[in-house]
C-alpha cells in the first residue's frame, strides 16, 4: 500500500512538471501587421478615449495611447507600401506619433482630471485616427 502511494506521488510530480512545458511563451502584442491595419483601427474607435477624448481622465487612457502608438507605425508601413509613399496617410501617421508623443511627455498617465495639454493630446490622437482610418477603409475597397 505504501509502494502504491510512493508511486502515486512521483507520479502527480511528473506530471506536475510537464504542464511547465506547454509551449512557447506568447510573444506581447506589438504592431499589427499592415493586413491588419483596418482591425485595428476598427478596434481603437470603441474606446471612450476615441470617442469621447474631451471627457475622459487623461490616466485611464494610456493603454489605449500606447495602442495607438503601435498602430501608428504600421500606418506609416501602409503608406510607404506601394510604388510612391501615400504623404496624406504618412502625415495621419504622424499625426497620431505628435500625439502620442505629447501624451506621454506631459506624463498624462498620472493626470487624474480631463483638461489642458492631456486632452489636447487625445483630441489630436482621435482625430489622427478618424483621418487614418478613413484613408485605409478607402484603400482596402479601391486596392
Amino acid at each position: 500500500m505504501r509502494s502504491s502511494l510512493v508511486a502515486l506521488g512521483i507520479l502527480a510530480l511528473l506530471l506536475t512538471g510537464c504542464s511547465r512545458e506547454a509551449g512557447p511563451t506568447p510573444k506581447s502584442p506589438g504592431q499589427p501587421g499592415v493586413d491588419a491595419l483596418p482591425i485595428k483601427l476598427d478596434a481603437l474607435t470603441q474606446d471612450a478615449c476615441y470617442s469621447s477624448p474631451q471627457t475622459q481622465l487623461p490616466k485611464g487612457c494610456q493603454k489605449y495611447v500606447i495602442e495607438v502608438r503601435n498602430t501608428a507605425g504600421a500606418v506609416h508601413q501602409r503608406a510607404a507600401a506601394g510604388k510612391k509613399v501615400d504623404q496624406s496617410l504618412d502625415g495621419d501617421a504622424t499625426a497620431l506619433d505628435q500625439g502620442v508623443n505629447a501624451f506621454l511627455q506631459a506624463g498624462c498617465a498620472t493626470v487624474e482630471a480631463p483638461g489642458g495639454d492631456c486632452t489636447q493630446a487625445l483630441v489630436t490622437i482621435s482625430a489622427g485616427v478618424t483621418e487614418a482610418r478613413q484613408k485605409v477603409n478607402q484603400q482596402a475597397t479601391t486596392g
